[in-house]
């Protein structure tokens, strides 16, 4: 460490906006910290007499962390770096860095010198980045057009449940429903009116996904899925039905459809209770081909499907 009585590169030290500080590691007591200290935090110099004040100074949610993290390190004679919260005297906190020089003699570490650092405005940018960030991730997950989730969040959904529902032996069923004749609806109507029927939809059919498991997304298209956890067959046969029922009650008119002058949906319902071995698209695919099912009984209706197995299914049809 630069000798204190040395006034030319003391000078020079206490002009810079990093904190020089010296500690004796044998005593573990301050022999210098630099007078900008008192700037930064407002602790006077004399204010610093050990290590221990120090680890005071540090944020309880980092102390422990921090102080165990620097000792090992100055006890190996390793140089580091350190982020953490510090006290100032009126009760605030501020982001500093301290990096760290161990001076050894003989293997054994006898002083610390290093220089405290003001990276608030830094971490304040880090932090505003990182909101940014979840920000942008969160609507990644979202159907820009209608807000509802959209499949990237489905795909994550379903392979959590399904995890969650082999874990606990439960039923995990899901619902694929799609506006019948929504081609004709745009051409008839036009785009921008095809959109918000598409807004109107996501809205109805939202509300019918009442319990917080309930997970309901727009898949693509005119296309949507309610995934129902812990949901047994006969549950999830009178949720299509509701969705049915509460799309007709939006009352849309829909002139070039062929199946009544409302907008209708159909949809496919399967029930599964995931076993060892199966496949998480299975479910998918049986719910899809009894969407399929109901659009040739005639639309405005829903089919279900209740798989013994994937090579040996019973299949039931159910019409609206």
């Amino acid at each position: 460490m630069i000798d204190q009585e040395d006034d030319v590169y003391k000078t020079l030290l206490e002009s810079t906006n990093a904190i020089p500080w010296k500690i004796n590691w044998e005593t573990k007591a301050f022999e210098y910290i630099g007078p900008q200290i008192e700037q930064l935090l407002g602790w006077s110099q004399d204010s610093w007499v050990s290590a221990q004040d120090w680890i005071d100074r540090i944020h309880a949610e980092e102390r422990d962390d921090t102080a165990q993290y620097c000792i090992n390190l100055c006890e190996k004679g390793t140089d580091h770096e350190a982020d953490y919260r510090a006290l100032t005297a009126d009760g605030r906190y501020v982001w500093v860095r301290d990096v760290v020089h161990v001076i050894r003699k003989n293997d054994v570490t006898t002083a610390l010198v290093g220089f405290m650092f003001d990276i608030s405005e830094r971490k304040a940018m880090e932090e505003e980045l990182q909101r940014a960030n979840k920000k942008l991730e969160a609507l990644s997950y979202l159907d820009g057009l209608t807000g509802v989730p959209n499949r990237r969040l489905y795909d994550q959904t379903l392979a959590s449940e399904w995890a969650r529902a082999l874990r606990s032996a439960s039923s995990l069923s899901l619902i694929v429903i799609d506006i019948d004749h929504f081609k004709d609806y745009n051409d008839q109507c036009g785009h921008i009116q095809g959109d918000e029927c598409l807004r109107q939809v996501a809205e109805a059919l939202q509300s019918v996904a009442v319990r917080s498991t309930d997970f309901f997304a727009r898949y693509g298209g005119e296309e949507f899925v309610l995934l129902l956890p812990d949901t047994a067959r006969e549950a999830a046969r009178d949720i299509a039905e509701r969705c049915r029922r509460c799309i007709l009650e939006l009352a849309l008119p829909h002139p070039a459809s062929s199946s009544g002058p409302l907008l209708t949906i159909s949809a496919g319902v399967a029930s599964m209770e995931p076993k060892p071995g199966d496949d998480p698209s299975e479910l998918f695919s049986t719910a899809d081909r009894m969407l399929y099912q109901a659009k040739r009984n005639g639309r405005n209706r829903f089919a279900c499907s209740w798989p013994v197995k994937a090579s040996d299914a019973e299949t039931n049809l159910a019409a609206g």
